[in-house]
């Protein structure tokens, strides 16, 4: 009679399907400049790496934010106003923007962890609204304008982003680093509270967790990393403007991790991949490519519950 397989068998299968996934998924973007534009890739992988952030929050702590467009966009205005006015070098000005957007993550945060639901939804719109038309507003945003031709500047001092292989390079390793942060926080003791606390909060506070502070702590990490994206996305086109701190990029956001598959490590990536190349081909669209994101949101949310990762886990029967 044959033992069923363990827990530890269960994990070990999981940890090798992801270390295969990761590595090809590397493979596939060290060579993916010989055949697509390098700027299209910055800008997926920028893509990318804030969906993995907004997914870390609504995927693994169940709470769904309307506004972390604030974190993406004012991460970019204080990396392209570092880079531009106060002379930082891209290392610095990067890192001053994810600061910038913790620190908003922090706020925000505290403000509207104390709510659940749409009531928290609502909440976190409200304010990145607010941040927005502040931004409108603000001298150092140029309003309409926004921050235009910021320096890219010499990386460490000698490497210079001037160069788009140079700049590849480091949006790559960024969003790597970035990808693997997050899956250790996802599969950290801290992590597992996180899920305890999407699956049954009630139960986890019955447990001695203080499921407030993990909310918050969760939250400010997801800000931070989006804060990340934001920040790099500013070097990469060399611009901060109100787009990226409107309402419609939290939209965006949420739609990236919905098509590629919510509460999944690789889900954010495929979905922002997708929805990055959707709009490449539809930008003579205009306006109507409005339209079909919102279509695509209705098919999957009907037929494709958990997104195309989702799907393709769940028919191959490993973990994603």
């Amino acid at each position: 009679m044959q033992r069923a397989a363990g827990p530890s068998v269960t994990r070990a299968g999981r940890l090798q399907s992801e270390v295969i996934a990761f590595l090809v998924m590397a493979v596939v973007l060290i060579v993916a400049p010989m055949f697509a534009y390098p700027v299209f890739l910055m800008k997926a992988l920028c893509f990318a790496l804030f969906a993995c952030a907004f997914n870390l929050l609504i995927g693994y702590v169940g709470l769904l934010s309307f506004g972390h467009a604030l974190f993406f966009g004012w991460a970019s205005y204080v990396c392209a106003h570092a880079a531009k006015v106060w002379g930082f070098p891209p290392e610095l000005a990067i890192a001053s923007g994810t600061v910038a957007a913790a620190g908003l993550g922090t706020i925000v945060g505290a403000l509207a962890i104390r709510r659940q639901g749409i009531y928290f939804a609502m909440i976190t719109l409200a304010l990145a609204q607010m941040m927005y038309f502040f931004a409108i507003q603000a001298p150092f945003t140029h309003g309409e304008d926004g921050i235009q031709a910021v320096p890219r500047g010499k990386l460490f001092g000698f490497i210079d982003l001037a160069d788009q292989t140079n700049m590849y390079v480091t949006v790559l390793i960024i969003f790597l680093g970035g990808f693997l942060l997050i899956y250790g926080i996802i599969n950290s003791p801290f992590g597992e509270v996180l899920k305890a606390i999407r699956e049954n909060e009630a139960r986890a506070i019955s447990l001695g967790y203080k499921t407030e502070r993990f909310k918050l702590v969760a939250f400010v990490l997801s800000a931070t990393f989006a804060g990340l994206a934001g920040a790099t996305k500013a070097l990469v086109f060399q611009l901060a403007s109100l787009t990226d701190v409107d309402w419609p990029m939290s939209g965006e956001v949420i739609l990236m991790t919905l098509v590629g598959g919510l509460g999944t490590l690789f889900g954010p990536v495929v979905g922002a991949f997708f929805i990055v190349t959707l709009e490449n081909f539809l930008t003579t669209m205009g306006q109507w490519v409005f339209v079909v994101q919102g279509v695509i949101f209705v098919v999957c949310v009907l037929l494709f519950r958990r997104g195309i990762v989702g799907e393709l886990a769940q028919r191959l029967r490993i973990k994603l």
